[in-house]
């Protein structure tokens, strides 16, 4: 069994992860950390976890781990990625890893300096939704692909809340933005060449809450919003010309949603519905990275496609200061 450390109590460990390592058939938490040892020894017995430290840095010097799931603030995601590795620990980092392209090429030089396994939780990319859909656009369910949709709304103004707080790394883009994008890259393999951009801040956060974007792929057009003060709303169209894929609840799986692939006919006169009632996205993401931190053959989310992924989010950034096209 793979043993993880927790380095943080944050919600989503709390909420999503933690539970999803603790269900995993090759992995386990042996370990929370917090800057608060009452708060990390709160959340381990939660969990049946057997140690608590009141530091990060004395996690990462213990032997109970091998790996750190990491899900601080997006501002500290860089710094404690490299402590982490540097320690010898293998690393499962929220997205985004971090908030410039880049910022990675120091978590490149650290995954190998330290021979360790270093992965942002992209959990979609591990799900049979998405692969699903990977495999419908590769097999020609909907001929040549021409353009993809996306949306991904929810709406949040808590002042407290990291993703209304510029200093720790909010915003819609760093947040959500980089599901429609990564979704489009993982099905189709193929990277963006330029990009158009609105993006509105709000006023009193100075955060970045609502983005409208158009992106050139070359063989075709992905065009997406995203927005932290609008009602909630998660889609993604894939279009060709013999037919589309619509994906349900595309990114938080089976919570606003069913978690269904519609695929229908050019005619719109026949369609394919796929359900996948227990895709278990984080707990199939913790499985995949036990796996591949063990050396076994696991498809995962590299540093290098990680760094393509910000590299697009950065373009979106300069885009919207200019009219035009803005190259990727």
């Amino acid at each position: 069994m793979l043993r993880f450390g927790i380095l943080s109590t944050a919600k989503i460990g709390r909420e999503l992860v933690v539970p999803a390592i603790q269900d995993a058939e090759n992995c386990i938490v042996t370990a929370v950390a917090s800057r608060d040892l009452g708060r990390a020894r709160e959340m381990a017995d939660r969990f049946s976890v057997p140690h608590a430290f009141g530091s990060y840095e004395e996690m990462l010097a213990s032997d109970k781990i091998d790996a750190v799931y990491i899900p601080l603030p997006t501002s500290q995601h860089v710094e404690w990625t490299i402590k982490a590795a540097d320690a010898g620990k293998h690393v499962l980092c929220e997205k985004p890893i971090a908030l410039k392209a880049d910022e990675i090429d120091s978590l490149i030089a650290a995954r190998d300096r330290n021979k360790v396994l270093v992965t942002e939780a992209y959990m979609v990319t591990y799900t049979p939704v998405w692969r699903k859909v990977r495999s419908l656009i590769a097999d020609g369910a909907i001929g040549t692909l021409l353009h993809v949709q996306g949306a991904f709304t929810y709406f949040n103004r808590d002042p407290g809340n990291m993703r209304n707080i510029p200093e720790l790394g909010g915003g819609a883009l760093p947040d959500i933005g980089v599901y429609p994008t990564i979704a489009t890259r993982f099905t189709t393999g193929k990277e963006p060449l330029r990009v158009q951009a609105v993006t509105r801040r709000d006023p009193e956060f100075g955060t970045d809450i609502y983005s409208s974007v158009k992106a050139d792929f070359g063989d075709f057009e992905l065009t997406f919003y995203v927005a932290t003060q609008m009602a909630n709303r998660q889609v993604m169209v894939f279009h060709g010309t013999d037919g589309f894929i619509e994906v349900k609840s595309p990114f938080n799986a089976d919570r606003w949603g069913a978690e269904e692939i519609e695929l229908t006919n050019r005619s719109h006169n026949e369609s394919t519905i796929f359900r996948f009632p227990d895709s278990r996205q984080y707990k199939r993401e913790a499985e995949a990275f036990a796996r591949a931190a063990k050396g076994e053959n696991e498809e995962i989310v590299t540093l290098e496609s990680s760094k393509l992924s910000q590299k697009f989010i950065d373009s979106i950034y300069r885009a919207s200061a200019k009219d035009g096209w803005e190259p990727v």
